[in-house]
C-alpha cells in the first residue's frame, strides 16, 4: 500500500493505542526488556482525565510498586488505602450508628492505594516516555490493518497531519473503546450481568473518622482500631452498592453501581450528580455523609451495560490489554489486577517473538488462559452477586471467603514468585479449579437464599446493629484457619434456612433496559481485517 503524497510513513516495532495505565505500563515493560525497541504510544487526549478505577487492591499494588517501581511516587502523591468497608440498612435503620457494618478491625498488612487516576496515569505515561517511548498526542487512530504474522498498518491523525505507521505489533490499550475487539466482531456484552453505574467527584463529604461522628456515635467510633476514612467504603442496598473513595487533596469519588434487573435508577430529574445524591440520601449512611456535600458539575458520568469481553485476546501481531480486552465489575476493584496480568503477559509475548521464539503455541495458550480466567472469575465472584450483596449476613460470609481465597490463591503468588507470577492469570493452574468450583457454589447458594428471602419478604433482617470486623489476612499458612469459621457458618446457614431453597427453581430476572439503544449487538467472529474508526484511541 503506497501512502498518498499528503501522508508520511513511520516505522516502529510496537504501536500502543492508548496512553493511560494499560498502555503506559505495557510500554514500560517492553522498553525495559527490549533495549533499542522503537515504540510509539498514540493517545487521544492532550491531558488524561479522571476515571473510575481509583482503588487498587493487593496484586495491582504489587504491580505498580514493585514491577513499575512507583512505590515512592504513590506514597508521596496518593493515599494509602485501608481495605474495604461495607454499610447495610433496612427499614428500621435510621442512622449511621444503627447500620450493620462489615470490614477490618485493624490496619491492613499489605499495601494498596486510592489513586487520582488523572495524575497517576500521566505519571506512568511520562515515565514510559522517559524510558524511550515516542508519544503522539492528541492523536486519533482512524484505521488499523491487521496482518497476522506480518506488518500491521495504522493511520493516525495528528493535528492537521495524517500519518501512516507500520509496525510488527499493535497493543490495544484503548480502554472501553476496545477498538480492535469491537471492529473485528470479537466484542461481547455480558448479558448475564447487566450492571450500570453513575458517578461524580465531591467536596464536603464528611470524614468517617471525624470527631463530630465520634461524639454523635460513640459505639461506632470505638468499635474499630483502624482508619475508616481512607478505606473504600461501600454504602449498600438491595441490588446496588456505592463506592466512596477519598482522593489526595480532599475530593471524594462517589458512584453507584446497580443490577438493572433489580434497581430502577432515576433516568431523569436533574444532573447525574444530583440523581446520585437523591438516590444515596435515601440510605441513612449516605444521608449522613452527603448532608453538606456538593458534586463537581464538570465531573459526572453515566454508563450502562458495564460488563463485556473479547472472544480473542491476542494474535500474531496484536494483543489486547486492560479494559480493551474485557471488563467484569468494579466491585472489589479487579480492574487494575486485570491490567497487571494482561500487560505483563502481553509484554512477555511480544518479547518472546522479538527474541526469535516461536509464538503460535503461546498465542493459543494466551487466548485460552485469559478467556478461562475471565469466565471463571466472573462465575466465582460476580454472577448474581447483586441478588445478595444487600444482605449483611450473606455478604459477611461471602466477603471473608472471597478475601481469604484471594489472598491464599492470588495475592500470595507474586509475593512468592515475583513478577513472573503475573504471566498466568487466575484460575488456570489445575489446583485452582476446585477452589473456583467452591467459590461458584457458595456464590450461587447465597444468591438463591436471597431470592427466597425476596419472595418471602424477609430481606435485610440482620442489617441493623451488627458488626463483622475481621482481623485481616497475611500471606502465612495460618490464613487457612480463618476460612474454617465462615465455612462452618455457611453450613449452619444451610441447615437453618438454606434448605428451603434447595429444590426451588431459579427465576430469570429480566433486564429493565433490554432494549436500550446503547446495548451492543452480538456479532459473529471474523478473521482479523482492517479496523477503521472515527473515534480516537
Amino acid at each position: 500500500m503506497v501512502a498518498p503524497a499528503s501522508e508520511q510513513t513511520y516505522n516502529y516495532d510496537v504501536v500502543v493505542v492508548g496512553g493511560a495505565l494499560s498502555g503506559g505500563a505495557t510500554a514500560t515493560l517492553l522498553l525495559r526488556n527490549n533495549p533499542g525497541l522503537r515504540l510509539l504510544i498514540v493517545e487521544k487526549t492532550a491531558r488524561l482525565s479522571r476515571r473510575v478505577g481509583e482503588a487498587t487492591v493487593e496484586v495491582s499494588a504489587f504491580f505498580m510498586g514493585r514491577v513499575l517501581g512507583l512505590t515512592q511516587y504513590l506514597n508521596e502523591n496518593h493515599l494509602v488505602k485501608q481495605g474495604l468497608r461495607f454499610w447495610f440498612k433496612n427499614d428500621d435503620v435510621k442512622s449511621l450508628g444503627e447500620a450493620s457494618e462489615l470490614g477490618g478491625r485493624y490496619q491492613t498488612r499489605l499495601p494498596s492505594y486510592q489513586l487520582d487516576r488523572a495524575a497517576f496515569d500521566e505519571e506512568v505515561l511520562r515515565r514510559a516516555g522517559e524510558g524511550g517511548a515516542e508519544i503522539w498526542r492528541p492523536a486519533s487512530m482512524t484505521k488499523i490493518d491487521l496482518v497476522p504474522g506480518g506488518e500491521q498498518v495504522v493511520t493516525v491523525k495528528l493535528g492537521d497531519e495524517t500519518r501512516t505507521v507500520r509496525s510488527r505489533w499493535i497493543v490495544d490499550a484503548s480502554g472501553v473503546a476496545a477498538l480492535i475487539a469491537r471492529k473485528q466482531g470479537w466484542w461481547r456484552q455480558n448479558e448475564e450481568h447487566p450492571t450500570a453505574a453513575a458517578w461524580s467527584r465531591w467536596r464536603g463529604v464528611k470524614d468517617w473518622d471525624s470527631r463530630d461522628l465520634a461524639e454523635k456515635y460513640p459505639e461506632y467510633a470505638s468499635s474499630v482500631h483502624s482508619v475508616r476514612n481512607t478505606a473504600t467504603n461501600h454504602v449498600i442496598g438491595d441490588g446496588w452498592w456505592s463506592w466512596w473513595i477519598p482522593l489526595k487533596g480532599g475530593d471524594v469519588s462517589v458512584g453507584i453501581v446497580f443490577d438493572q434487573r433489580l434497581v430502577d435508577f432515576p433516568q431523569n430529574g436533574g444532573s447525574i450528580g444530583q440523581r446520585v445524591k437523591d438516590f444515596l440520601m435515601k440510605h441513612p449512611v449516605g444521608r449522613e455523609m452527603l448532608a453538606d456535600a456538593e458534586y463537581d458539575e464538570t465531573d459526572q458520568l453515566w454508563r450502562r451495560n458495564l460488563a463485556y469481553f473479547s472472544t480473542t485476546y491476542a494474535g500474531d501481531g496484536f494483543v489486547l490489554v486492560g479494559d480493551a480486552a474485557s471488563f467484569m465489575d468494579p466491585f472489589y476493584s479487579p480492574g487494575m489486577d486485570w491490567i497487571s496480568f494482561t500487560t505483563s503477559a502481553a509484554a512477555h509475548l511480544i518479547t518472546q517473538e522479538r527474541h526469535g521464539k516461536p509464538i503460535a503455541d503461546q498465542i493459543r495458550r494466551h487466548n485460552k488462559w485469559f478467556a478461562r480466567s475471565h469466565r471463571s472469575w466472573f462465575e466465582a465472584v460476580y454472577k448474581d452477586k447483586y441478588e445478595y450483596m444487600g444482605e449483611w449476613d450473606l455478604m459477611s460470609l461471602a466477603f471473608r471467603l472471597d478475601l481469604g481465597l484471594y489472598y491464599l490463591g492470588i495475592v500470595s503468588q507474586p509475593f512468592k514468585f515475583g513478577e513472573r507470577a503475573l504471566l498466568e492469570p487466575p484460575f488456570n493452574v489445575p489446583m485452582s479449579r476446585p477452589v473456583f468450583r467452591m467459590m461458584r457454589l457458595y456464590n450461587r447458594r447465597f444468591a438463591k437464599i436471597a431470592r427466597h428471602r425476596r419472595r418471602t419478604n424477609t430481606l435485610g433482617r440482620t442489617n441493623k446493629g451488627n458488626r463483622c470486623l475481621i482481623p485481616g489476612f497475611t500471606l502465612g499458612r495460618s490464613d487457612v484457619k480463618r476460612l474454617f469459621k465462615p465455612l462452618f457458618q455457611w453450613m449452619l446457614l444451610e441447615l437453618r434456612e438454606g434448605w428451603r431453597s434447595w429444590f426451588e427453581q431459579g427465576t430469570t430476572i429480566q433486564n429493565k433496559w433490554d432494549d436500550a439503544e446503547d446495548s451492543a449487538p452480538i456479532r459473529p467472529p471474523v478473521a482479523p481485517s482492517s479496523v477503521s474508526s472515527a473515534a480516537s484511541a
